[in-house]
């Protein structure tokens, strides 16, 4: 992890660009893998390929209208998600819209062994949550909206370090919430020094697949 330089404002793109991948989405970066390995690790089976955010939409729209039936053979993909993901500065960057592959528990230990993971989610209901995991071990956890709580092994460390990235670490009234999912992304940056723009995202090629339920 380098200097700080991100911060939530810098991060307002995402939601005015990808505004319906703003409603709902998950967004993991898992260092050292390829995104071959990533579909890998949790059980799911390669689709096809997508370059841009406006293609993996529409490739996520037709899984769930139930295509891909030609790949899928007789799996019953009412039990599996669909998800996506890319090669971004060493790291394997999975995308997921109204998923949460990314933040369930054994997603994310299979997909940290080794190495390390950073995920953040919300849902229509404005519900979230942002993992930082190494070897399945959490180092730091909260949810966005609520930063002020927060547990892992870097759970005080980290907390210089989530202000900088803007969020408003007090509980009371006064806390300044507006930028929390942007913050989000800032924190991400800084935790893995991976820096998401529009640009980048338009012109991933993104492998997408169908991955299991995950079972607790």
């Amino acid at each position: 992890m380098g200097v700080m330089t991100a911060h939530a404002a810098d991060y307002r793109w995402f939601a005015e660009r990808y505004d319906v991948l703003n409603e709902a989405y998950c967004l993991t970066l898992v260092e050292g893998l390829s995104p071959e390995d990533l579909l890998d690790r949790i059980g799911a089976k390669p689709l096809h390929r997508v370059t841009g955010v406006a293609a993996l939409l529409e490739a996520a729209d037709e899984f769930e209208d139930g295509g891909f039936q030609d790949v899928l053979d007789d799996d019953d993909d009412d039990d599996r998600l669909f998800i996506a993901a890319t090669e971004v500065g060493g790291w394997a960057l999975a995308v997921e819209h109204y998923g949460h592959l990314g933040i369930s528990v054994p997603v994310m230990e299979a997909l940290s062994r080794g190495t390390r993971l950073v995920s953040h989610f919300r849902n229509i209901n404005a519900v979230d949550h942002f993992y930082w995991q190494e070897d399945g071990r959490t180092r730091l956890h909260f949810e966005p909206l609520f930063a002020f709580g927060r547990d892992g092994s870097d759970a005080d460390a980290t907390a210089a370090m989530m202000e900088q990235a803007g969020f408003d670490l007090r509980e009371d009234d006064d806390c300044d919430s507006a930028l929390h999912t942007e913050a989000a992304f800032a924190l991400a940056e800084h935790l893995t020094g991976v820096r998401l723009t529009p640009e980048l995202l338009d012109g991933a090629a993104f492998l997408c697949g169908a991955a299991p339920e995950p079972r607790t």
